[in-house]
């Protein structure tokens, strides 16, 4: 039983019973937790899925049918039962991780959890996170009543299953953190779409840029961080014909930037969030339909972060992954499309020094004159502690995130951020309408909604279409704007305006026969509009690409495999050259057994092999090293890219990166790769001593962790899953593939589906991750989507949910 190992565990951390009822920092009082009648014994039973359910708000009987995943298929007879079902089924089973998201997001973990995450919700405060769900709401009531009365409903749902639980019925986690879950409202599916847009918003790194800027030279910035890499193969394929395009590109001033010194910056989503997705049409598949496929890359979590519902109405009928706390499917099919997103890594986050009048901060220089602020005091409540207030100073860009409070340089100055995802935009309406759209004129039309963070809507239909939209609402920017730290006193420095979402690029049936992407480059240099590296994908979309121009048809198989490949392609580009360059005469016969060990490598990075252990480890000492002159006391700074570090390893070897500060000869590219491999093998052998086999696997240790760290007997680990970042497979230590979906677009679709963790929320749960090894070894379970809900074939249980 799962929480006899965790029972165990806590209680040796406690140490003493006479602590029964007293409650230590953010630790329940351990009485009260195993309280037989309301503690965690609760929570060892089997999910509730049969007989009938009272819901208040009703208008019509609801049927949900279970199958044998515990995936709940929902048939309501409107769009205001069938989001109210929705609402109630996802909090029966995920109440406690979709309101906890929604306090991440709003930087309210303090009230949780106590002090230590101060600095982490001032940071989301900072964000205007709350800003940015607020003019959500705004831009929802105004332009679209309808999602409202359908989050109205949702809400009223989750409400409804919230009210029926008594404190021993509780999740386990409220009961560990000694805490109770509050009313689900709009602003909170709001928050919870604020944290996606956040997580995915791509890169931010100005401010480092600047630093570099100033510390390099242009000349040397460019060289290390290019607008392109000298090998690009673009989602939108090279040469597209742009001239439709007449929207006037945006003319560069002659003022110049601000280059500050910024010591510090605050803590990012991990800029490798990322996904594959792609499409063949029915030319290149084996059965003439088109064959359409996802896998988003993110933390392994559990609970998993998408939650899997069939959502049905006379009107409609969808199938795939939801966002527990927001509304329909997010990547999946319905009877006549199937669509699955990317992250398209676009720059719509910028920055801007801010000159105050003086050090009450309520005026700031703007265009000669003195401009008012807006100040927000925000209240951040402490479990155990007084209340913090922190003062965040808006302007016309937004919040003034670094200031002398935070990070910042002195009182008479800050730095604002101007981000997209601050704009009130109606994601909610994009993912209703692409789970109601028939073709792809109605695809197009939903993806009008679409504001951020900037996604690769990946589309196929049963008519035959195949198409990809780099979506998101984009300033149109000179160039060079965004990459630096820009002058909020100059309106030249303002967003001027933006590209039209008509001008944003596509590819709809290409004569390749197959639409792709993975993170990478959107479009080559011909492309009217700025677009710069901002930390582009480079090795999988080339596999992915590779692939799909190596043979004329593919079948479901092909697609299930490429989305399990482990192929290196980084690894050989790069080992190659330095098995060639490397002297390796000073090597004892240990270090020559694991080099030949790595010289004999396919490239492959499957969990038996010990390969790419090496490789992994040799790389991670490998690039510090490379970039140790970056390492500095009070500047923010970023390391080049992979790419154009192994770019500069083969074209600049000698090049003064390549020597190490810390000694006195002047070394080079040759000289790093003898030392970091010696180090490798130094490191492995003291690994091996510990820990015993380092083959992939183990020495890898893939896990999905609980959403609250350091609990793990709520975690699973040492997951047989090859691949790592850089292949189409980007499984890592605790990131990786977190839903893979592959549809064939038969009449009515087929698919599969698989996701690290299980549909239960509840540890006890033989649902809560009974996925995960099925995922680990490449398989998938076969969707169940009933076209008629008096079908109950596949079917394990029925709930009624009535008026």
């Amino acid at each position: 039983m799962k929480y006899l190992k965790f029972i165990a565990s806590l209680l040796l951390l406690i140490g003493v019973f006479f602590v029964l009822d007293t409650r230590f920092g953010s630790v329940p009082a351990i009485g009260e937790f195993l309280n037989p009648a309301q503690g965690i014994w609760q929570n060892e039973q089997d999910e509730s899925i049969t007989g009938t359910i009272q819901i208040d708000g009703l208008s019509n009987q609801v049927t949900v049918h279970y199958d044998e995943n515990l995936i709940p298929h929902i048939f309501a007879q409107n769009d205001i039962d069938l989001y109210r079902a929705q609402g109630y089924i996802t909090a029966k089973h995920r109440l406690w991780q979709m309101e906890f998201q929604t306090h991440a997001s709003a930087g309210r973990l303090s009230e949780i959890i106590g002090e230590k995450a101060l600095n982490y919700d001032r940071t989301q405060r900072r964000k205007g996170m709350g800003y940015g769900a607020e003019n959500a709401i705004k831009k929802m009531e105004k332009d679209d009543p309808e999602v409202i009365d359908f989050l109205k409903a949702y809400s009223q749902g989750v409400n409804s299953y919230i009210q029926s639980l008594n404190p021993e019925d509780y999740p386990v986690e409220y009961k560990l953190l000694g805490y109770k879950p509050e009313p689900w409202t709009i602003k909170k599916t709001a928050y919870l779409l604020m944290y996606m847009t956040d997580m995915l918003c791509g890169g931010d790194e100005d401010l480092e840029y600047t630093n570099a800027l100033r510390l390099l030279g242009k000349e040397r910035f460019d060289l290390l961080y290019p607008d392109f890499f000298d090998i690009t193969d673009p989602i939108i394929p090279k040469k597209t014909d742009w001239s439709y395009i007449d929207t006037p590109i945006t003319k560069t001033p002659q003022s110049e930037l601000p280059l500050d010194s910024i010591a510090e910056t605050m803590i990012k989503p991990d800029p490798n969030n990322g996904s594959n997705n792609w499409a063949v049409s029915g030319n290149k598949s084996y059965s003439g339909n088109p064959i359409l496929a996802n896998d988003p890359h993110l933390g392994l979590n559990l609970p998993s972060i998408w939650f899997v519902m069939q959502l049905a109405t006379p009107e409609h009928n969808a199938y795939g992954a939801t966002l527990p706390g927001a509304l329909g499917v997010v990547s999946g099919f319905n009877t006549d499309i199937a669509w699955g997103e990317t992250n398209a890594t676009r720059d719509v986050k910028d920055w801007y020094k801010i000159e105050f009048k003086d050090e009450h901060r309520v005026q700031y220089k703007y265009n000669n004159t003195w401009k008012n602020t807006t100040i927000k005091v925000e209240e951040i409540k402490i479990h155990g502690k007084k209340s913090y207030l922190d003062s965040v100073i808006y302007t016309h860009h937004g919040p003034v995130s670094y200031d002398h409070t935070f990070k910042g340089n002195g009182e008479k100055e800050g730095y604002a951020m101007k981000w997209v995802g601050h704009i009130g935009g109606n994601n909610q309406r994009t993912l209703i309408d692409l789970n109601t759209a028939k073709n792809y004129d109605d695809y197009l039309k939903a993806l009008q909604h679409w504001v951020a963070p900037a996604q690769n809507f990946v589309f196929a239909s049963t008519s035959g279409d195949i198409a990809i939209w780099i979506q998101g609402l984009f300033p149109n920017k000179w160039e060079g704007q965004g990459k630096f730290l820009m002058d909020g006193s100059n309106p030249e420095h303002d967003w001027q305006s933006f590209i039209p979402i008509s001008n944003n690029a596509y590819s709809k049936n290409p004569e390749r026969g197959f639409v792709s992407s993975a993170n990478q480059h959107p479009v080559d240099e011909s492309y009217p509009f700025y677009i710069f590296n901002d930390g582009y994908e480079t090795y999988r979309n080339r596999v992915i690409n590779n692939f799909f121009n190596s043979k004329n048809t593919f079948n479901i198989q092909d697609f299930k495999d490429l989305q399990n490949n482990n192929y290196n392609l980084k690894a050989s580009e790069l080992l190659p050259y330095m098995f060639e360059n490397m002297d390796v005469s000073s090597l004892d016969q240990g270090e020559l057994e694991l080099l030949n060990t790595i010289k004999a490598w396919d490239f492959n990075s499957d969990i038996d092999k010990i390969a790419p252990s090496i490789w992994d480890l040799w790389w991670k000492k490998l690039y510090p090293l490379t970039w140790d002159e970056f390492d500095l006391d009070n500047t923010a700074l970023i390391d080049p890219y992979t790419y154009q570090t192994i770019y500069m390893f083969k074209h600049y070897p000698e090049d003064d990166f390549m020597d190490i500060l810390e000694t006195p000869k002047k070394e080079t590219a040759k000289d790093l790769f003898l030392i970091t491999f010696k180090e490798t093998v130094k490191e492995l052998t003291e690994w091996k001593k510990i820990h015993g086999n380092y083959n992939w696997q183990a020495y890898k240790g893939t896990y999905v962790g609980h959403l609250l760290q350091g609990l793990p007997a709520f975690s699973r680990f040492n997951l047989p899953i090859g691949g790592d970042r850089n292949t189409v497979n980007a499984a890592a230590e605790n990131w990786g593939p977190s839903w893979r979906m592959i549809v064939e677009m038969t009449s009515p679709p087929t698919a599969l589906g698989i996701y690290p963790g299980g549909q239960s929320g509840n540890p006890g749960s033989k649902y809560y991750d009974n996925f995960i090894d099925r995922w680990a070894v490449g398989e998938y379970f076969k969707a169940l989507f009933i076209q008629d809900q008096n079908n109950t074939e596949g079917v394990i249980s029925t709930q009624t949910l009535t008026p």
